[in-house]
């Protein structure tokens, strides 16, 4: 079973929290990229771009590595692992609780007067 009260799975679940990290994972997800590549594509500073970045690398999301004056940004796939591991835990709990009502619903279909009265 995942543990489910770890303080780094809240600072990923954080993280994960913004649409913004959230783009800029996808986009690392196909590569490294610099502080600027990753900031393009939203209207933002290069100094809230550096916010999220920041946000991400706490989580141990990504690692930013200095080449020069060259911020260049890699994910780091680990701590996704972890949340996934924790989210497949209610999965697999939602699975089992949707197929005990599809077995209802298709027991009900079977038997259409099993559970009516008098109509």
């Amino acid at each position: 079973m995942v543990e489910l009260h770890m303080p780094e799975l809240d600072t990923v679940f954080h993280a994960l929290g913004d649409a913004t990290r959230r783009g800029m994972l996808r986009q690392l997800s196909s590569g490294d990229r610099t502080v600027g590549e990753l900031a393009a594509p939203y209207a933002i500073s290069l100094a809230a771009a550096s916010k999220h970045i920041k946000a991400l690398e706490q989580a141990g999301l990504i690692r930013r590595e200095v080449r020069g004056r060259t911020h260049v940004c890699r994910l780091e796939p680990g701590p996704l692992a972890t949340a996934h591991k924790w989210l497949n835990f209610y999965e697999r709990f939602w699975e089992s609780r949707l197929d005990a009502l599809e077995r209802v619903l298709r027991e009900e279909e079977d038997n259409p007067a099993n559970g009516k009265t008098g109509e």
